[in-house]
């Protein structure tokens, strides 16, 4: 019966949103903080694409929430400033990502005092800039330095969160702050790091990180986000791919209406061994050359990879895993396109998941001037499809760049596939 309630509170939630569905997008807080590249700034998002928009990261200092940039106190004004324009959006921040160190969040775990610390001092912070929740996003609690200890303690402290977020929204007659976290898909991770029915309890919405599945550091070309496994896969491989994740996630006690897919705006890049040999599981000897906005060895923004195709790259459909790939010389990508996000979107509403959350929105065509297909072509093709709508939502005038109706094309031609 508590099933029953909490799926109905869940389904409240969403329709007071204007969607059945939730479509969470993320923003790097270096996403504009290039030197000699110009970016995206909160104040260039369109606040009718997402449901909730998610500002990362803050960072942690003695056991208090803390911010990690200088310019960030401007940055949530102008991000928060985006509800004047949609009043159903919100926006949360989130804390941690994969260069946080472990310590601080294992020292703020360890004793009810120093989580209590870390509590007050998140809505205090959280009600000062105008955030509507936190985000979550230790990786990983348990395993990667992380004590094992650690896995039953970041489920006490998500149900302390959850506990004070009620009693602080009851207090002072607000809307309850919302806390959601983002957790690994991989099999050995989520056995050592999730408590999953109790998280499932206590959490608003549950991200899986369903990327990063393969990547230049396994020395062999793969998809970054498969939806199905590869049929050369075995043993654990087989399980890194979309359906195995959700579905892993959902049987181990995740209630499926909180579980969030999710979608990479982005690819994994490679330098082949033998560019006579491009197939999945291609010998490779190191990830690609760093791209002029990202500037990381072995990834590109979706954007980057728009460049790279222009130059004349071999584009392949991978039937198996429902995904792109594409090479050129010895340069090789896994990414996803209008089409596979298309596919995967379609997908989960199938299989009655909660939504998708994009990792991330600044790595999307964000002006429209590198893919040709309009202005936040990835995110736009999941709003389409999962019917995200804002009756209050304000649209503005898009600059010119790129921007037209290529755009919906490539998304009204799979609809009628």
């Amino acid at each position: 019966m508590c099933s029953v309630f909490l799926g109905l509170n869940v389904l409240l939630l969403n329709v007071q949103l204007g969607s059945a569905y939730q479509l969470m997008c993320y923003f790097n807080t270096w996403a504009h903080y290039q030197s000699d590249v110009k970016g995206i700034k909160p104040n260039d998002i369109d606040p009718c694409l997402c449901t909730h928009l998610i500002y990362s990261f803050t960072g942690m200092w003695k056991n208090n929430i803390t911010t990690t940039q200088s310019k960030a106190l401007d940055d949530y004004k102008d991000f928060n400033d985006l509800k004047k324009r949609n009043n159903q959006l919100k926006t949360l921040l989130s804390i941690g990502c994969w260069n946080f160190r472990a310590a601080p969040f294992i020292t703020m775990v360890s004793t009810p005092e120093s989580r209590q610390s870390f509590i007050t001092s998140v809505i205090k912070f959280l009600r000062k800039y105008g955030f509507d929740g936190l985000n979550l996003s230790w990786q990983y609690p348990g395993c990667h330095g992380s004590p094992p200890r650690n896995k039953h303690l970041f489920t006490v402290l998500i149900q302390e969160i959850r506990k004070a977020f009620e009693k602080e929204g009851s207090k002072n007659k607000r809307p309850r702050l919302l806390v959601t976290a983002s957790v690994a898909g991989v099999v050995p991770t989520i056995k050592s790091g999730y408590e999953i029915p109790q998280l499932s309890q206590s959490l608003d919405y549950i991200q899986l990180m369903t990327y990063d599945l393969h990547g230049s550091w396994e020395g062999y070309t793969g998809e970054n986000s498969p939806l199905y496994k590869s049929p050369t896969e075995t043993g654990i491989k087989a399980f890194y791919n979309i359906k195995y994740i959700m579905e892993n996630w959902k049987k181990n006690g995740a209630a499926p209406e909180k579980l969030i897919v999710g979608f990479p705006a982005y690819g994994h890049t490679f330098i082949l061994s033998d560019s006579s040999k491009t197939e999945i599981g291609a010998p490779s000897n190191r990830g690609g050359h760093p791209g002029p906005y990202t500037k990381k060895t072995g990834l590109w923004a979706y954007h980057e990879i728009c460049t790279f195709l222009k130059k004349g790259a071999t584009q392949v459909w991978n039937a198996a895993q429902q995904v792109p790939y594409a090479y050129h010389g010895n340069e090789w990508v896994g990414y996803d396109n209008i089409k596979s996000f298309h596919i995967k979107a379609q997908w989960l509403k199938k299989n009655s998941f909660g939504g998708a959350m994009i990792w991330a929105i600044d790595m999307d065509d964000f002006n429209g001037s590198f893919c040709d297909q309009g202005r936040f072509p990835l995110t736009s093709t999941l709003k389409k499809v999962l019917k995200v709508h804002s009756a209050s939502c304000k649209v503005t005038a898009i600059p010119a760049s790129g921007v037209g109706r290529q755009n919906l094309e490539p998304v009204l031609l799979l609809s009628s596939k």
